[in-house]
């Protein structure tokens, strides 16, 4: 096959933005369509080679496999290597659990597998924090290596052009799969394959045109395919549906880039710059080596790294990548004598060291992340406090789940005292539920009710797309809460939810629609929900007489509370659990009112548009508010058990202010008493 320079300018154009995205640099919001170009190149590549050897009759399915292990293997090993020492000295307890599964699932090549039955959980950890988390995409090229070289061996007997369109064919169907997946499985759609292999086999049809047709140049077509992967780089981002119908943008870009940037071209020549084809050839190693650079920055940091920080260690990752790839990935590949040059060798000293790491991934998640590590946390101590401070809480609640479908959102009594004053029935997300426990002032005078499921928003007459359930069980659980607000003979339901997240999008991509809309939904699609159907849902409360409570959402936060009170405590940092400098760390690692302001400021004037004179709208944003920002605790530990729900100790923090606030909307109640009259 000969060698084409502009192929490795072409990695190095996927490479650095993927990079940069992952440092938090906003320019490069698009960045990781970097990963669907490479995945364009390995296609186009691998297709070249086995149509080659295959039509010559020299086709070797061990020799294939001879030269993933040689190209994939040796540098990956160490990195994963050089990840041990620091995931022991840096991480947490759940961290190194989680960690260690990622290192089996890297073995076996399944860790996309892994990821996304991780991200699928409405409280999985965030992925920033994960070292491994970029070997999805390896993942999927190897499961694609897996059956693409003897799928191609065993099909050839139909004939080239067959088998050409056959491999069209697969690819419309994974594109449409993927079409319908960000609409109604986005986590799934991200990382499995099934709805990645359109993007491999773009690759591979160009691989079949290449090699059935002379190269082409073409000034203007490779010009569009680089303009269009640059459009995406920059265009982009987490808001976009991906992958999905957008990626045909940077998907088909790199296609074009691949068939028509010969020599001659403008676009092969700026490719074919050394520094770009420098970055090219060390691309895999920078890859493998940046992510881990990043998570441990930011594991090992209390507050969200500089800038500056990242971007040294953005550099640092090519430094690496260059001695990697001179010192690692060239010796396994040098010809005519490289490093164990016997297959046999080769395979055997894989499997070896992948054995070990497996060891090691599984006794890590055995142990739960060797919670001895943290022993000389003293049994009583503050840090102890603090770090329970976090945790997520409980309440004890008897739900009856008798004619409830698919056991979601039964109405369940949480507090009961002898003879209530009123009967309160809460509705709403996690958000709702996480709060619960504020409300225990309010329930030593009043009757206090549960109903709802997370990711289910407090609102008839929309659909939740994105979110923990099939369509249809938010929208079904909406009308029996509407149905048990009547029956109950309730005097307040009180809306609690994470508002923002249903129009804003957020990172898990849950998005409402008005109830029966099939597609995914556009931003501007939820927020016509919101601003239509907010109004409707309250409406139809008043209009049965009971008093509605709306809470406006609590402040979002930037980090992960109980992660940053256990890192202080396992990295024994000078101070750590000293109240001034602990009050320090939380001030500075919490958000700016203006930056929660943003993200809030749709819903938050969706909301005050349906107060009324029987809807309240309860802020409790003040109580968070330290110097210009929403803080995350206090010395006594953390308001949050994660970035947007309340902990045991923040519910404790809010109980006097919810109590305070539901005595003013009780005494409006008809036929109330004021107290001392």
């Amino acid at each position: 096959m000969k060698y084409r320079s502009e192929i490795d300018g072409l990695r190095a154009v996927a490479v650095v933005p993927v990079i940069l995205f992952h440092a938090g640099f906003g320019a490069f919001s698009g960045g990781y369509v970097g990963v669907d170009v490479f995945f364009v190149i390995s296609g186009y590549l691998i297709t070249v080679i086995l149509l080659n050897e295959i039509e010559a009759g020299t086709f070797s399915i061990a020799r294939f496999y001879e030269r993933r292990a040689r190209r994939i293997l040796p540098a990956l090993s160490v990195v994963m290597l050089a990840c041990l020492p620091f995931a022991w000295l840096w991480m947490i307890p759940d961290q190194l659990k989680e960690f260690g599964q990622s290192v089996t699932a890297v073995v076996f090549f399944v860790s996309n597998f892994l990821f996304w039955k991780e991200e699928g959980s409405y409280f999985a950890a965030a992925a920033e924090l994960k070292p491994l988390l970029h070997t999805w995409s390896l993942a999927v090229e190897e499961q694609y290596y897996l059956f693409a070289p003897l799928t191609l061996a065993a099909l050839w007997r139909f004939g080239r052009r067959r088998l050409f369109w056959m491999v069209v064919g697969v690819a419309v169907l994974s594109l449409l799969a993927t079409e319908w997946g960000w609409r109604y499985a986005p986590r799934a759609n991200f990382y499995l394959p099934q709805f990645r292999i359109w993007e491999l086999l773009a690759g591979s049809i160009c691989g079949f045109l290449a090699t059935s047709h002379a190269p082409r140049a073409s000034n203007g077509l490779s010009a569009l395919g680089l303009g269009m992967i640059l459009f995406a780089i920059f265009a982009f981002d987490e808001a976009t549906p991906f992958p999905s119908l957008y990626a045909l943008v940077p998907v088909v870009g790199a296609a074009l880039v691949v068939l028509f940037a010969h020599k001659g071209t403008v676009v092969a020549r700026v490719l074919s710059a050394r520094v770009l084809v420098g970055l090219g050839l060390i691309s895999y190693s920078a890859y493998l080596w940046h992510q881990p650079l990043f998570a441990f920055a930011r594991i090992r940091s209390l507050v969200e790294p500089a800038p500056a920080l990242m971007m040294a260690l953005a550099v640092l990752s090519l430094v690496l990548a260059y001695l990697s790839w001179r010192y690692v990935e060239q010796p396994f590949r040098r010809r005519p004598v490289p490093l164990l040059p016997s297959r046999r060798d080769l395979f055997r000293a894989s499997a070896l060291v992948g054995g070990l790491f497996a060891v090691v991934g599984i006794y890590a998640n055995v142990s739960k992340g060797i919670p001895s590590r943290l022993a000389s946390i003293e049994k009583g101590s503050q840090a102890e406090k603090l770090i329970a401070s976090a945790g997520r809480p409980t309440i004890d609640a008897h739900c009856d789940r008798s004619g409830v479908p698919n056991q979601v959102g039964p109405l369940c009594p949480i507090f009961q005292p002898a003879n209530p004053r009123h009967r309160i029935l809460i509705i709403g997300d996690s958000h709702a539920q996480a709060t619960l426990p504020a409300f225990a002032g309010v329930g030593e005078t009043d009757a206090v009710y549960w109903m709802g499921a997370a990711s289910c928003p407090p609102l008839i007459g929309v659909s939740v797309h994105g979110g923990l359930f099939e369509l249809g069980v938010c929208e079904d659980l909406a009308r029996r809460q509407l149905r048990a607000a009547e029956e109950g003979a309730f005097d307040i339901v009180v809306f609690i939810a994470r508002w923002s997240m249903y129009h804003f999008g957020l990172r898990n991509k849950v998005l409402i629609s008005l109830e029966g809309a099939r597609r995914y939904p556009s931003q501007a699609d939820a927020r016509d929900a919101f601003a239509t159907m907010l109004p409707e849902t309250v409406r139809r409360y008043v209009e049965m007489g009971v008093t509605v409570a709306l809470l406006d959402q609590i402040p979002e936060q930037a980090v992960l509370p109980q992660k940053v009170l256990e890192q202080a405590a396992l990295l024994g940092l000078r101070g750590g659990f000293d109240g001034e400098a602990l009050e320090q760390a939380i001030w500075e690692s919490s958000p700016a009112l203006e930056t929660d302001a943003a993200r809030q400021a749709f819903s938050v004037g969706e909301l005050q548009k349906v107060k009324g004179e029987k809807v309240w709208l309860l802020s409790f944003d003040e109580v968070f508010e330290r110097k210009g920002r929403y803080v995350w605790g206090d010395r006594d530990g953390a308001f949050y058990s994660d970035r947007d729900h309340l902990s045991v100790h923040g519910n404790a923090f809010l109980r006097d202010s919810v109590t305070k606030a539901f005595a003013a909307i009780t005494r409006s109640l008809p036929g109330a008493v004021t107290p001392g009259l």
